[in-house]
């Protein structure tokens, strides 16, 4: 049961980015009672008046990538979220950890002063290191130990009777590409695996493919193929492999310079003749290999996994896990787990494709139909019962794709953004008109599709969006448990009757085709209307162009209405 905070109070949130860190903080603590207000992190000025009219007990920097000013410090306690163990300061700190191979780190939360990452420490959370990139451990583990440690110090703070020790320390220097740098002649896997994973994200490690430079992103190992040190050896779908000096690593997405992230054979023509490597059908494979879409099944269960970048999907990816997911209503199991990757479960359309496409008002539209495809091929299913394992965020069509299987089950600390307004008010598809009034009715609906803020996962369960909310530790064997129980429930039968029923019964009354014809007809006003709001938003949101405000529906502080508190 969550415990109440004894006080309630005023914070502001001070950061960079309205981050998966940042969103899932705002739901813990608003959730316990606490007012929040968010100011980015544009100019000392800025933030000073932020403070000035919200006037805050306490300001809260989930992340910063500069110092906050003395002006600021100097007069109301900030508390920093650092990704680090106690003691370690400076920039990059978990770029650091993974590139020297930590088997532990943590995170800590520690009070602003004059010098970085060297105040007093309000609480500080570890957790076990593993193979993975930074963004999947930021997502995953950090921010675990980033909500432990931070509602620590909030009740700490609050109490008021703790007093922060110092711990000593040493700060580390800035990483630079000359640190990430790789030698694909000399180096093993393991530590290519390490320099690629310790920059993803951002910045990427400076190299060259096809004799021009770029960053490389989105690495995985590769158990099978081999060749000469540093030579490209095959492409698989939007990937690409590269031999090292003792095996082999698959790079996902690179970034070429004064350009956009991309998949890596989508910024590379070239790509097209390096020989193909592909899997044996959907079936997961029994080794090491970027895999984006897979499949496997047991005791009437089938798991139909898609890790796509950043929860991205393009309009190739949609195609083909539609493909995959009309392969596996033929497989002889009578649930289908729709299993997403652990950083995202899905984010819909991929708006750096569409932003890459000669016409992004034409790409926008193969890409909306292609994913408005899949949702109504999971809708159509009458073979098997379908349930979406949310394990990872979601947001806009992503959060709808889910909601098209019968069943929904969401891992807890799951931050969802069930809304498209902040893409340029798109209005949205996935058939969310059809699938969201029924569960929380009109007014509900409205409210969820105009409300521009993250809902956490216990909350789409209490409002009846999604079904059931499921502990974090061992949330994939409760998914396998559930969806065994489905399938080898008695009334099994019968469930799978009165779904087809009520679908019939759902289509003699709207069919599914003219709600998605009323959606796309106002996403065709948002794709090639006289409104370019949706372009420039895109725009702005793949080209990571800086903020230059605040937007109003974070910065409480800033509407008219605000009375600045006594």
């Amino acid at each position: 049961m969550m415990k109440k905070n004894p006080r309630s109070m005023r914070m502001l949130f001070l950061t960079h980015s309205f981050n998966s860190l940042t969103q899932r903080l705002l739901s813990e603590l608003a959730a316990r009672g606490h007012a929040i207000s968010i100011e980015l992190d544009i100019a000392d000025s800025v933030t000073e008046e932020a403070v000035a009219r919200f006037r805050p007990d306490l300001v809260l920097a989930p992340f910063l990538k500069r110092a906050i000013p003395e002006s600021v410090w100097s007069v109301v306690p900030c508390l920093i979220v650092h990704p680090g163990i106690p003691g370690d300061r400076g920039p990059a700190a978990l770029d650091w950890a993974i590139q020297r191979g930590e088997t532990r780190w943590g995170v800590t939360v520690l009070q602003a002063e004059a010098e970085m990452d060297a105040g007093p420490v309000w609480a500080a959370a570890e957790f076990p290191m593993r193979p993975a990139s930074k963004g999947s451990l930021y997502r995953n583990e950090v921010t675990e130990a980033a909500v432990r440690a931070v509602l620590k110090a909030v009740e700490r703070f609050a109490a008021g009777d703790f007093q922060p020790q110092r711990v000593p320390g040493a700060a580390h220097p800035a990483i630079r590409q000359a640190d990430r740098q790789i030698d694909w002649t000399t180096q093993p896997t393991a530590d290519v695996l390490a320099r690629l994973r310790a920059a993803d994200g951002f910045p990427g490690v400076a190299d060259e493919l096809f004799g021009q430079p770029c960053q490389l992103f989105d690495a995985w190992p590769e158990g099978r193929l081999r060749g000469a040190p540093g030579t490209l050896l095959a492409r698989r779908e939007t990937a690409l492999c590269r031999a090292t000096a003792d095996g082999a690593v698959w790079i996902g997405h690179v970034k070429k310079p004064g350009g956009i992230k991309l998949p890596a054979t989508v910024a590379f023509p070239e790509a097209a003749e390096l020989p193909e490597a592909p899997l044996a059908g959907w079936w997961q494979a029994d080794h090491p290999t970027w895999q984006d879409i897979a499949w496997r099944e047991a005791d009437g269960v089938g798991f139909l996994s898609f890790r796509f970048y950043n929860g991205a999907m393009g309009t190739a990816q949609c195609r083909r896990l539609t493909e995959a997911f009309g392969w596996a209503t033929t497989r002889p199991v009578r649930v289908i787990v729709l299993d997403g990757g652990s950083d995202f479960w899905s984010n819909g359309i991929h708006l750096n494709l569409i932003e890459a496409a000669d016409s992004p008002a034409d790409e926008s539209w193969a890409n909306i139909n292609a994913i408005d495809d899949l949702a109504e091929a999971i809708l159509r299913c009458q073979t098997q019962l379908t349930v979406a394992a949310v394990g990872g965020n979601a947001g806009a069509g992503g959060c709808f794709l889910a909601r098209a299987c019968d069943r929904v089950w969401v891992r807890d600390g799951v931050v969802l953004n069930p809304h498209y307004k902040n893409m340029g008010n798109l209005y949205g598809s996935e058939f969310w008109t059809y699938l969201l009034p029924p569960r929380v009715g009109a007014d509900g609906a409205r409210a969820i599709m105009q409300h521009r803020l993250p809902m956490p996962a216990a909350e789409a369960v209490a409002c009846g969006f999604y079904d059931a909310c499921l502990p974090a530790p061992g949330f994939a064997v409760d998914v396998a448990r559930r969806a065994l129980e489905m399938a080898q429930a008695a009334n099994f039968p019968a469930q799978l009757a009165d779904k087809v029923a009520r679908r019939a019964a759902d289509e003699a009354a709207k069919p599914l085709a003219q709600y998605r014809e009323e959606e796309l007809a106002a996403m065709r006003r948002n794709f090639y209307g006289f409104d370019p709001a949706y372009h420039v938003a895109r725009y702005h949101f793949v080209h990571k162009s800086p903020h230059s405000w605040t937007p109003r529906h974070l910065a409480r502080h800033r509407d008219l209405d605000w009375i600045i508190p006594t």
